[in-house]
């Protein structure tokens, strides 16, 4: 098969704005792997509750703002969001660079500053994802879906593999602030792209009947809310990426570098899988891809959880990577396409919470379990969750296994206590 430039490449906002990302991107994911390496840096011994407990510092402020990040997304100037919250989201960084930098850092400040900036992510996806359909024509989202998991999981590859080197070079702080510099990739390219044309006629403005009409509608997609749920689940179960420096240090006994390594291994998978997707003019059998796509992430997660070797544990991380990419590829478009533009936000900002809300849970999950029992039990368990999980939900909703792009199949019937 012949390589071609994807289409919605060639829409030049979407350009700016897709090359912004991948250089942004990769400064967030070095901070992230960075942040959970640092906690274990400041813990006296393995502490996976130490770890998991990262994940309800991020999730405790996209619950509480999510439901209004919505109604502003759809209110307001999206461009504008974005370009305060990557502002805001910078000069978090520059704060964990200065206390680290300082020797002034400890786990509790990381916690809050984290909530901070989880807080400015909380208006920043509804924006983001909401305009995405305002500057690529809607035959062109799929394939444009598609080239945000490459920026996504290029800039992870890339972020994590470079954070571990910086740490191991430079040291902690420099990951942080190299973070905050990435952020003026987007802040630039926002610029450059000019007006941005919204769906101002419809707004509902910022109160609790926009908030009930955003809900409203989802329930009325039961294809939405179903894909919402699965991704909600199958994430609470497996988020093995939190336990990584416990498995990298005292599993497998790699250092800084064999971590940036293990960290870079989903988004390796991730980038494989969306360059393929970028290819195809369309998917087929769209809901029995979806489904298998996670039955092979909670695979891949068991496989993870049971490696004793560093290549085994980065093959079963570049699955996990793969698997995650082609469900979420597919379950974006579904839910684009079939939301209007002056309720995107609001689809968003409630959708995030599912998929913000299972990884985050699930790594508070992943950190008492580990305490409890081990960290391999922790990740073989939430493999194993989520198969189960998936089971289930193709039993409850089995019109899914034959979801083919058709947003007219008879869900309602699916739909049952």
């Amino acid at each position: 098969m012949a390589l071609h430039i994807p289409p919605s490449l060639k829409h030049r906002n979407f350009l700016l704005l897709w090359t912004g990302l991948i250089i942004s991107i990769a400064g967030s994911q070095m901070q992230v792997s960075a942040i959970h390496w640092h906690i274990r840096d400041l813990s006296d011994k393995p502490d996976p509750l130490a770890l998991g407990a990262i994940g309800l510092a991020r999730i405790l402020p996209i619950i509480l703002f999510s439901l209004v990040s919505g109604p502003v997304a759809d209110t307001y100037n999206r461009k504008t969001i974005l370009v305060i919250t990557q502002t805001l989201q910078a000069g978090t960084a520059i704060l964990l660079a200065i206390l680290t930098f300082s020797k002034q850092i400890n786990i509790p400040l990381i916690y809050i500053i984290t909530a901070i900036q989880a807080g400015a992510m909380a208006f920043d996806s509804p924006a983001r994802q909401a305009m995405i359909p305002n500057i690529v024509p809607e035959k062109d989202l799929p394939n444009a879906y598609s080239l945000l998991s490459i920026a996504r999981n290029s800039g992870a590859i890339f972020g994590p593999l470079l954070g571990g080197i910086v740490i191991a070079t430079l040291g902690q702080g420099f990951t942080y602030f190299f973070n905050a510099i990435s952020f003026l990739a987007v802040i630039i390219a926002l610029f450059l792209i000019g007006i941005v044309p919204q769906d101002f006629k419809h707004s509902a403005g910022i109160h609790l009947s926009a908030v009930k009409e955003g809900i409203q509608f989802i329930i009325s997609k039961p294809i939405i809310l179903s894909t919402m749920l699965i991704d909600f689940v199958a994430t609470f179960f497996a988020s093995a990426k939190t336990m990584l420096p416990i498995v990298a240090r005292d599993i497998l006994h790699v250092g800084e570098v064999g971590y940036g390594i293990l960290s870079a291994g989903e988004s390796i998978g991730s980038l494989a899988a969306g360059l393929v997707i970028s290819q195809l003019s369309s998917i087929k059998k769209q809901g029995k891809v979806f489904l298998t796509a996670v039955i092979l992430f909670g695979l891949a997660t068991i496989v993870f959880g049971i490696s004793q070797t560093l290549l085994l544990a980065f093959f079963s991380l570049v699955l996990i990577g793969a698997a995650d990419s082609v469900s979420t590829i597919i379950r974006n478009t579904i839910r684009q396409i079939q939301t209007p533009d002056h309720l995107r936000g609001r689809m968003v900002s409630i959708n995030q919470i599912f998929f913000r809300g299972g990884p985050q849970l699930g790594e508070l999950e992943a950190g008492i379990v580990g305490s409890l029992f081990s960290v391999p039990a922790a990740i073989v368990s939430g493999g194993v969750g989520v198969i189960l999980a998936v089971w289930w939900i193709a039993k409850k909703w089995p019109d899914m296994i034959n979801y083919d792009g058709d947003e007219n199949l008879q869900w309602e019937k699916a739909i049952k206590n």
